[in-house]
């Protein structure tokens, strides 16, 4: 099995996710990193993770960690780059909120029989784990009683997907607006996955797999909206795999999610560019002239970003911390 990382943010003391991660991450071979923040308690202490506080983070020596600004989610970039520098070629990302199952703890591989999603127009994608009416964060409203492509007629096939999206039940990722008129907890079904490769769905942050050959694309914007720092990423991500022939897979939903406390109103306040950006966002991007392969995924982001940056919906500072991150990566070899 190859090494293992799983990665979270935290300015909690040990959560119930944290301190059963920390009891099982050995069951896959991984070390457990768990990042810090401005407001996390001084005294953390959680056996079984390698816990960085601001000072920590500093000293890794990254040059991400010196630039990036405190009191943000992206901090979790630093924790992608520790989990690099120690060796993972499999890193897994998840929250503080996420309980895992038993699944969780199965073994991981990039190449996976699944059903591919035909089209390259937004899709739903959970809509092949339910028959409610649920979407995902992210996806643009003017599409969220879109009905996906049928797959009873798409063969299952052997699919290399270095990025895996798992389902959270109970309290899925939905945005604002579905939780103030929706009811939860929701469960989703266990049915079998399916694979995007050319089709565009928002994927998160919260229970998500990643292969080294998508490493470069783990990156967290900083200077964006709090609410949409890992959907923009999974936009940019998926434009670069699709160019790359990789596919993006969503699986059933291997944690629980007991979330961690969210004011609604502020949450749909945050989500509001993505409501007015999201598919303009997407359709920038799917115009962009690319260059494909594995040496050019850092041109590619480049040139992602500035695009994000000359629509300003992305600060142009950002543009510094992605050329850290790259520096960063370049330097462990990645």
């Amino acid at each position: 099995m190859p090494d293992h990382a799983i990665v979270v943010t935290t300015i909690n003391h040990p959560t119930r996710a944290v301190e059963e991660i920390a009891r099982n991450a050995g069951r896959l071979g991984a070390e457990f990193f768990v990042i810090g923040d401005q407001k996390s308690p001084p005294d953390f202490n959680q056996p079984g993770a390698t816990y960085f506080n601001l000072e920590a983070q500093l000293n890794t020596g990254f040059h991400y960690a010196k630039l990036a600004p405190a009191r943000h989610y992206a901090r979790k970039n630093v924790g992608y780059l520790a989990a690099i520098h120690a060796g993972a070629s499999v890193l897994i990302e998840t929250d503080d909120d996420n309980i895992p199952r038993e699944l969780f703890w199965a073994e991981r591989r990039a190449s996976v029989p699944a059903k591919l999603v035909p089209g390259v127009e937004w899709v739903n994608a959970y809509t092949y784990f339910s028959d409610s009416h649920i979407w995902p964060r992210g996806l643009p409203l003017d599409r969220v009683n879109t009905a996906p492509p049928a797959l009873n007629d798409v063969p299952v096939e052997e699919i290399f997907c270095p990025i895996q999206q798992g389902l959270a039940d109970e309290n899925p990722d939905v945005d604002a607006i579905y939780r103030l008129v929706s009811k939860l907890p929701f469960d989703f079904r266990p049915d079998e996955p399916v694979a995007l490769r050319g089709a565009w769905c928002p994927f998160n942050s919260q229970n998500t797999t990643w292969w080294r050959e998508a490493f470069p694309l783990l990156y967290l914007p900083y200077y964006c909206s709090f609410r949409m720092t890992d959907i923009w990423r999974s936009f940019v991500a998926q434009k670069i795999a699709y160019l790359n022939g990789w596919a993006i897979l969503f699986h059933k939903a291997t944690v629980v999610q007991e979330r961690n406390e969210h004011n609604l109103l502020r949450d749909f306040e945050e989500e509001i560019p993505g409501y007015l950006h999201n598919g303009r966002i997407r359709d920038a991007l799917d115009r962009l002239d690319l260059p494909t392969g594995r040496s050019s995924v850092p041109d590619a982001l480049r040139v992602s970003y500035r695009k994000l940056v000359e629509l300003e919906l992305v600060g142009a500072q950002e543009l510094a911390l992605l050329d850290a991150w790259l520096l960063d990566l370049a330097a462990l070899g990645v």
